[in-house]
């Protein structure tokens, strides 16, 4: 089966509860029926409807179930002239944490927040115990 192929003017006026449509990574889906489940509230999925929604959809850090719900609501992909270069995003956490304790030692670790509770824990105990 052919997939079926929209252009960014067209999709532009399915904009309403009635027909929300938008784009992430130049593939088309259709959120009608899903406006009243959003967890989010419908207003989310109106007010990106009928526009490329990618940087939105990111940015608010979906969970992969929700990833792989989107997929029911496929229905096409932006003609090749419309599409913009797709961009992914791929988050190493391991340079997350050694960027932390290198650069900020161990003042902005998860170790001295431990260490002052100790401490304050045994001050306490000795001064009022």
């Amino acid at each position: 089966m052919a997939t079926k192929r929209f252009t960014r003017k067209e999709l532009a006026e399915r904009n309403t509860k009635a027909d929300a449509v938008f784009i992430i990574n130049n593939l088309v889906y259709d959120v009608t029926k899903f406006l009243d489940d959003h967890p989010g509230g419908h207003e989310v999925l109106i007010n990106a409807a009928g526009t490329d929604a990618t940087e939105e959809f990111d940015d608010i850090g979906h969970s992969l179930d929700a990833k792989e719900l989107l997929k029911k609501f496929l229905i096409g992909e932006l003609v090749d002239e419309d599409k913009s270069a797709v961009q992914k995003r791929n988050i190493n956490w391991t340079a997350a944490e050694t960027d932390t304790e290198s650069s900020g030692g161990f003042m902005s670790s998860w170790k001295f927040p431990v260490v002052l509770g100790l401490v304050m824990t045994v001050l306490y105990s000795y001064l009022f115990g």
